[in-house]
């Protein structure tokens, strides 16, 4: 799987998040694309630390880990996976902002590259910096083939 510590993976998801405008319609899914810039926003500000989630219950947690690796290996995320509810953008959002924010926040995160070690995600636990950097191009990649980039 890629990462988006990787410089090429990051070059490419900024190329594809460039091709992106207004219009841009989603071949799956209930999100029009400035909610979807806005979502992407979440898991790369939880790993910044710019977020906090809150922590499962015991039951939760325990579930959570039963899908860990498919967080960052490489088989695709399926088309209309449920959207865990902190994450979810149901308002209007402003498309320029929104993708200005994810330009951003894929510079910030890719910028910590040489990190040894990063917070343990609040639902899933610890990850490397390699499975990190992974999470995070899967999550971007999903939604960008969303809206056909």
């Amino acid at each position: 799987m890629k990462s988006l510590l990787e410089i090429d993976t990051f070059t490419e998801v900024i190329e594809r998040i460039e091709k992106l405008n207004e219009s841009t319609n989603a071949e799956w899914g209930k999100m029009q694309v400035a909610q979807m810039l806005c979502h992407c926003q979440f898991p790369l500000n939880l790993a910044l630390g710019n977020y906090k989630m809150k922590k499962p219950n015991p039951i939760m947690k325990l579930l959570y880990q039963s899908f860990k690796k498919s967080m960052y290996n490489d088989k695709l995320w399926k088309q209309g996976l449920p959207t865990p509810k902190p994450f979810k953008v149901e308002n209007e959002k402003e498309f320029g902002p929104e993708k200005e924010k994810l330009i951003s926040l894929v510079n910030e995160f890719h910028q910590e590259k040489d990190k040894e070690s990063w917070e343990p995600h609040p639902a899933f636990g610890v990850f490397t910096p390699k499975q990190w950097g992974q999470m995070q191009y899967k999550h971007l990649d999903h939604h960008l083939r969303q809206f056909g980039v």
